[in-house]
């Protein structure tokens, strides 16, 4: 009998080793053979290795505030007539690709805008490209680039400050001001998922409220522009930042009368 024991349990241990180690062992180990993800090459500011950004970044290191982009113009244009009401835009791209003499055929409006730039940009040529004109009134447009940290993260009280600086300026200087709302934006094409919609809201909110504070014009092109998403519809734009024609044709009537009205003052 007891031999018998030791039989069955010889036989039920051969069995009951092979199964256990097996259940045992590691999962097979994955292909290290396949190709690892190639990383996103980037430039020094972080930004995709594209021809736009290296530009932009050589750009920083030479001249950040763009004094070399109107300074020959700016000489060229002289000082304005006796009793010429002359205006400046300061903006950015939205400004810089605006053809003002289409818009305003006859009006001295003179076009200060520079693309990707940001309000701390704006600020160190305001000087150059707005005081130093003897303009009547400035239209200051700007803050979209700021939200997409083209020059780096920034603030909301950062674009605030850099504002306010453009117009404690201009005011300095005897020149009328004319605040613009931030167009809408849902999405940057350069700079995707950054969820700008509620960031624009928030500024635009400051710039309404600092504008009535100081007795500016304020111009909101926000409200005549937004789709329901809080972005610029494809019917006014190609990219969802920049205005086409038919955004011009909204955004005309608007400044025009806030220039009329600053003018007024």
């Amino acid at each position: 009998m007891m031999q018998r024991n030791r039989l069955l349990t010889f036989v039920f241990t051969a069995f009951l080793v092979p199964a256990i180690t097996t259940s045992q062992q590691p999962a097979p180990s994955p292909d290290t053979n396949a190709p690892a993800p190639a990383p996103t090459k980037l430039t020094p500011s972080g930004h995709p290795d594209n021809d736009y950004w290296r530009e932009h970044d050589r750009q920083m290191l030479v001249d950040f505030p763009g004094l070399a982009r109107y300074r020959d113009a700016d000489a060229q244009l002289g000082q304005p007539a006796a009793g010429e009401n002359l205006v400046v835009f300061m903006g950015d791209s939205i400004t810089e690709g605006w053809n003002l003499g289409e818009s305003f055929p006859g009006k001295p409006y003179v076009n200060r805008g520079i693309s990707g730039q940001t309000t701390p940009q704006m600020v160190l040529r305001f000087h150059q490209d707005v005081v130093n004109l003897k303009p009547k009134a400035v239209v200051i447009l700007g803050g979209i680039n700021d939200i997409a940290g083209n020059t780096g993260p920034m603030s909301l009280q950062d674009s605030e400050n850099n504002i306010g600086a453009m117009t404690e300026i201009a005011t300095a200087n005897k020149i009328k001001v004319v605040l613009c709302s931030v167009l809408p934006a849902y999405d940057f094409p350069w700079s995707p998922g950054m969820q700008p919609a509620p960031k624009v809201v928030e500024l635009n909110k400051w710039i309404s409220s600092f504008a009535a504070s100081k007795h500016f014009v304020y111009v909101d092109y926000y409200a005549a522009m937004k789709d329901d998403r809080g972005g610029l519809p494809a019917t006014l734009s190609k990219d969802g930042v920049h205005p086409n024609a038919a955004g011009h044709a909204i955004m005309q009537p608007l400044v025009e009368a806030g220039i009329r009205k600053a003018l007024a003052r």
